[in-house]
């Protein structure tokens, strides 16, 4: 709602008699707030302005202060407060807790609050009606970041097997309307700029809501594995500890210079045999951790694909979770003070090449250097093996369980790659990634010690390599290149691989040839003026036909049945009505089936 900058049409105050209206709504429409809690939002002696907006938004606040509530259709039915007024009163409504602070990262980011996001809590679900208003909360942190109306009633969650989205969001920490006051603020420094994590002082001091303390308890009591379900929140993978809200009476604050040598950094942030809670860091010491972070965030989990990348996602979804837990990670507390400033700065040593988005104002890291005697000498913490996440909430469609889907694709070894994996020894009838099969060829390169002395940059082709990569593919009397690019080496190997999917939904997973087809939807015309919508192509996502038909003959409240595919394998659905962009949404929302995976063809259009 707040996403983009909008002018107020008019600013005013509230007369005494609109003031006593606003806080009577208040009082009506948030039933957890006392008195006393209307009395901090609405202090009686200060002036309160509404600004009116062209979309008919009204603004409630505080004179020369910040906005506490807002009205979405300016009716005084939809009254909402902000995310400022919920850190003064945080249980003004009652709260989603999220599985863990990254996935705040996708409500900042304007996406409504789905389900499968949601933490669980011990009691169950609570009870809860559409069009309800509830906020949104980070395990560990008591400062609300975003504010909604439910999208469904309790009830018909649970009948939706809790997919779907939970909370329509209207407003959130970092939006348009967080930053209209003068001096947008945060509540405590769990607050980032692109995610929110535990509040640090409550970590320091032991201390942790009562509500997470209970979930934790509850899974340890029946054995949940955390990185199994990939669903309980990890405290120690959170947010650093800022330095300056460390217990300093502790007696443990040491030098840490040499700690900080010593340090093994995981691609989770864990840190092995080294305890380093209560540690401050100087300006130096904040320098060295922050290219340790770097390095190992390009070791492991940048990747040639994900480039160019901006800076921000660089450091919010690379570098701080390469971060050791209980050291302080902020930029602005090294001396380069900026994160541009800092990119830059590791561009003129030539690890990387960054860009600057003239309008964004963004620094972009275009590539790497994986030649730098910085990238070469660093030794990255192995990264441990990690077992496949499924899905600790089976979904129930028509007494036929399900659970998210997972896509993948893979590719095996072709008889133009055979030698280089013989000559490495590697298996040639296991699939690989992408990422694999590229490891295998600088594998092959480091072995035969093909990287060109002159420019490393470049791989001088022998025989073997050449073949893999360039046999059949050039034209004929073209000449062989002698020499390629090292960015080009792993795709034109992988592109030589015979290609494969894996495509699983729960206990189910089947591998096939080639590339995964998309499910098309098409709706045409049919007898008269009669619309009918068909959908096929959902065998390769292992999606029941008749299951699905039956589905949405209850959903959509129309006649469905399933036909044979003409002159192949399947079955399709037909739907009587153009409901195309529901059946679209459906399959999104109910089956986790990935918006590129969905064709639609509406011929009824002109």
């Amino acid at each position: 709602m707040f996403k983009k900058s909008v002018e107020a049409k008019s600013q005013q105050r509230l007369s005494g008699a609109d003031r006593k209206k606003l806080k009577r709504t208040v009082r009506e429409r948030f039933p957890n707030a006392s008195d006393a809690d209307v009395d901090v939002l609405l202090p009686t002696k200060v002036e309160i302005t509404v600004s009116k907006y062209p979309n008919r938004v009204l603004v409630y606040g505080i004179e020369g202060d910040c906005p506490i509530f807002f009205d979405v259709d300016g009716r005084g039915t939809q009254i909402f407060p902000t995310v400022y007024a919920l850190w003064k009163v945080p249980n003004l409504l009652p709260s989603f807790f999220l599985k863990g602070g990254e996935v705040s990262r996708f409500v900042i980011g304007g996406a409504d609050l789905m389900f499968p996001g949601i933490l669980i809590p011990p009691e169950g679900y609570p009870s809860f009606s559409p069009g309800e208003a509830w906020a949104v909360k980070v395990p560990g942190n008591p400062a609300p970041i975003a504010v909604g109306s439910t999208n469904m009633s309790s009830e018909g969650a649970l009948k939706a097997g809790l997919r779907g989205k939970a909370l329509l969001i209207c407003h959130h920490y970092r939006d348009m309307l967080w930053e209209s006051v003068d001096n947008p603020y945060v509540p405590n420094a769990g607050f980032y700029e692109d995610v929110v994590f535990e509040d640090p002082t409550i970590l320091g001091s032991g201390q942790a809501s009562d509500s997470v303390e209970a979930e934790v308890s509850v899974e340890k009591e029946n054995g949940i594995d955390n990185e199994e379900t990939g669903e309980a929140i990890d405290h120690k993978d959170g947010p650093v500890v800022d330095s300056t809200s460390m217990d300093e009476t502790s007696g443990v604050i040491e030098q840490t210079s040499t700690v900080i040598g010593s340090l093994k950094l995981t691609e989770r942030g864990s840190v092995d045999d080294v305890n380093v809670e209560d540690q401050q860091l100087s300006v130096e010491d904040i320098d060295a951790l922050l290219d340790k972070c770097l390095l190992q965030a390009l070791h492991t989990t940048v990747k040639e694909k994900d480039l160019p990348m901006p800076g921000s996602t660089l450091w919010s979804g690379h570098i701080l979770p390469s971060r050791p837990p209980g050291i302080s990670l902020d930029i602005k507390k090294s001396s380069f003070k900026k994160l541009t400033k800092w990119l830059q700065a590791k561009a003129s040593a030539g690890l990387i090449v960054v860009k600057e988005d003239k309008h964004k104002k963004e620094a972009t890291v275009s590539s790497v250097n994986r030649n730098h005697p910085e990238y070469t000498s660093f030794k990255p913490e192995k990264r441990k093996a990690e077992k496949s996440v499924q899905s600790a909430e089976p979904v129930v469609h028509g007494g036929q369980v399900t659970t998210v889907l997972e896509v993948a694709e893979v590719y095996k070894p072709s008889v133009h790659v055979n030698p280089i994996f013989t000559a490495l020894g590697a298996d040639m009838g296991r699939l690989y990634s992408a990422l694999e099969a590229s490891e295998i060829a600088f594998q092959y390169i480091e072995k035969e010690k093909l990287v060109k002395p002159t420019n490393r940059a470049v791989v001088v082709l022998d025989a073997p390599l050449c073949d893999a990569l360039f046999k059949g593919a050039i034209k004929k009397g073209s000449a062989y290149p002698s020499e390629i690019h090292k960015k080009d080496v792993g795709a034109t190997f992988v592109s030589r691989m015979q290609a494969h999917h894996r495509v699983t939904r729960g206990c189910d997973s089947v591998v096939r040839k080639g590339v995964l087809k998309p499910i098309q939807i098409m709706t045409e015309r049919r007898q008269g003026n009669k619309k009918m919508t068909k959908v096929s192509g959902l065998e390769s996502f292992l999606i029941d036909a008749e299951t699905l038909a039956s589905e949405l003959q209850k959903k959509f409240a129309c006649s469905t049945t399933t036909a044979e595919l003409p002159g192949k394998k399947g079955l399709e659905v037909l739907v009587q009505g153009g409901v195309i962009d529901d059946l679209a949404k459906h399959l999104l929302q109910q089956y986790g089936v990935p918006k590129r995976y969905i064709e639609v063809y509406d011929k009824t259009k002109k």
